[in-house]
């Protein structure tokens, strides 16, 4: 089959890239390994939450001031939730919740500790790593609660292994908003409307050396496309094992780009109450706890969105990635022992035959991750991964290739944008 662009993986970056394509009046094709759109942003509805939605993976739209997609979304008439205005929260701290004034010195420490990171940014370590923030804090007792916020829990990296630089060029201000019937759902349903995805079909191969009729060759389950041009859109994971072979050789910066974006990985864990028992909790209350020690896991308690029945649990990074492959049976178990520690044997009593959800995104092999951080020494590696290779004929997208809104719907989704404009151009 002969179009004008191949596009890779239907997640919001492609979703996005199509559209584009489309509106430009180009002929494209997009191909899906998976059996759905969405790429991580998927909306589920277990038994185990009485048929609920749930989002598996993205489920705020972050930054909403500049995000893209809030507009798009408004244009579609879509009511969304500002998290930020409904969510308050608490702090365990040793044996008890926190005072008035550990919470209060809990804030100030945020300023803190954004004042070394910024002096740090500002000096010659401009790329050091996170965790070096909190080592220049050695006497703050709320150093490494804050840590863990910004590396495991909002990252999904291990602070020792991100690079500071990048953390700070994807700091997130402003509101974040939330659908109440599952972002993953609602993304697929307005940006998938009317494009035809090949659902099933695995791209195994790529040659865009620009040989012979078509720039571009893609080697698939379903068969051989020819295209003038090509954009990728699965995840760093994916490109690190291979899965997908190039032909000739990715340039060296590109291969070095997605080696420095190794994928992270936030763990999500649901419980449902088995009674009316609330915990003294009211809906969106965020729970968490003071870190002394990094070797504690990094776990984040939200409880009943929207006001529903149950709570999602976050494990970040080092704890995550030690669970996966050994089952959700032992995810569910740390959740539950995290909250034994806080709320004791009412919590055993809460959450009794619950059956529990747990996210696996490092077990498919389809994403290996949850959303891709930049090492230490390479912060410039988003922005390499997104430059044309070939004079334009292969592109690549994705949340990992946004310098300022990684991890995010809405970085992925002008990524999407940026790589449709260029394979166009390309493809003239």
């Amino acid at each position: 089959m002969d179009v004008d662009i191949v596009v890779i993986g239907a997640g919001v970056a492609g979703l996005a890239a199509s559209a584009r394509l489309r509106s430009l009046g180009r002929r494209f094709v997009v191909i899906e390994a998976g059996n759905r759109i969405g790429g991580r942003a998927w909306t589920s509805r277990p038994p185990g939450l009485g048929g609920l939605p749930f989002d598996q993976g993205a489920v705020w739209l972050h930054a909403a001031e500049r995000n893209p997609l809030v507009p798009v979304l408004a244009r579609a008439g879509v009511p969304l939730v500002d998290a930020e205005a409904v969510r308050s929260g608490r702090t365990r701290v040793g044996n008890a919740w926190a005072t008035a004034e550990q919470s209060r010195d809990y804030d100030r420490a945020w300023s803190r500790y954004m004042d070394v990171a910024g002096e740090m940014l500002a000096g010659p370590s401009a790329d050091a790593r996170l965790a070096d923030v909190a080592d220049e804090l050695p006497g703050d007792p709320w150093a490494l609660t804050i840590e863990a916020w910004e590396g495991p829990i909002i990252a999904a990296a291990p602070a020792a292994r991100l690079s500071l630089r990048d953390w700070s060029d994807n700091q997130l201000s402003g509101g974040n908003l939330m659908a109440r019937d599952g972002l993953g759902a609602l993304l697929a349903r307005v940006l998938g409307q009317d494009i035809d995805v090949r659902l099933g079909t695995e791209a195994t191969a790529i040659a865009w050396d620009g040989g012979g009729p078509s720039g571009v060759a893609v080697e698939t389950t379903g068969g051989t496309i020819r295209a003038k041009a090509c954009i990728v859109t699965v995840s760093t994971g994916v490109l690190q094992t291979g899965a997908i072979r190039f032909i000739p050789d990715l340039p060296a910066a590109t291969r070095d780009s997605i080696d420095a974006l190794p994928m992270g990985l936030a763990t999500k864990v649901a419980l449902r109450a088995s009674g009316e028992d609330r915990l003294d909790l009211p809906a969106f209350c965020t729970v968490d706890r003071q870190i002394r020690d990094r070797a504690e896991p990094a776990v984040l308690v939200n409880a009943w969105p929207f006001g529903r029945d149950h709570v999602v649990a976050w494990i970040g990074a080092d704890a995550a990635l030690d669970l996966a492959g050994h089952g959700p049976e032992e995810a569910a178990a740390l959740v539950r022992d995290h909250l034994r520690n806080l709320f004791g044997a009412r919590a055993d009593r809460v959450f009794a035959g619950a059956e529990p959800v747990v996210t696996r995104w490092a077990e498919d092999r389809l994403f290996r991750g949850a959303y891709a951080y930049a090492l230490p020494g390479h912060a410039g590696a988003r922005r390499r991964l997104a430059e044309p290779v070939g004079e334009g004929r292969l592109l690549f997208a994705g949340e990992a290739t946004h310098p300022t809104l990684a991890g995010t719907v809405g970085g992925a989704y002008l990524t999407g944008l940026a790589a449709a404009d260029r394979a166009a151009a390309a493809s003239r």
